[in-house]
């Protein structure tokens, strides 16, 4: 019997149980819910990282994504809280789409 021990998403046990296998499983209290999703993001980050193809990133992607809504609703934020907030940062100090790579920056 594989040993895990780890989170899962929510449908994994009906899942489990439609295959007929036997399992077990525990409600995590907030604590431990939050550092599981934390490693639960490096996880699936390294997962991205990995991704071959589009279509797989896109597939992590969407997985991390999935994360960080739950990290944020357990810091007590909404998604749209943690969209406002990104919005702000981009207003404020610009996005990622111009690619801009900095080199260095000569002291004064």
């Amino acid at each position: 019997m594989p040993i895990y021990n780890k989170l899962v998403r929510d449908r994994i046990p009906e899942i489990i149980e439609k295959q007929g296998l036997e399992f077990s499983s525990r409600i995590l209290d907030s604590e431990e819910y939050v550092a599981e999703l934390r490693k639960k993001v490096l996880e699936e980050t390294g997962e991205y990282l990995s991704a071959q193809t589009n279509k797989d990133a896109v597939e992590e992607l969407a997985d991390v994504l999935e994360i960080i809504q739950a990290l944020a609703e357990a810091h007590g934020a909404s998604v749209q809280e943690l969209e406002r907030v990104r919005a702000e940062k981009a207003e404020k100090r610009g996005g990622f789409k111009e690619r801009i790579y900095l080199i260095e920056v000569k002291d004064a």
